[in-house]
């Protein structure tokens, strides 16, 4: 096989590569945000539930 075929093979494997590594990076990246989306909901639902619930009366 000359050289040049195996340099074309090599170009098309490397521009596969660049493109999967892209992909998981914008996946990554998408699980992150979703992941501090989560975390903020609940927070906000526990705000929530604290602010809606009463308070018992002090007695003093």
């Amino acid at each position: 096989m000359p050289p040049e075929s195996h340099l074309a093979a090599h170009h098309t494997r490397a521009a596969e590569l660049h493109a999967e590594a892209a992909a998981h990076r914008l996946a990554a990246e998408a699980v992150r945000t979703l992941d501090l989306r989560a975390r903020l909901g609940w927070t906000l639902v526990e705000v929530g539930l604290r602010l809606a619930t009463p308070r018992p009366a002090l007695n003093a």
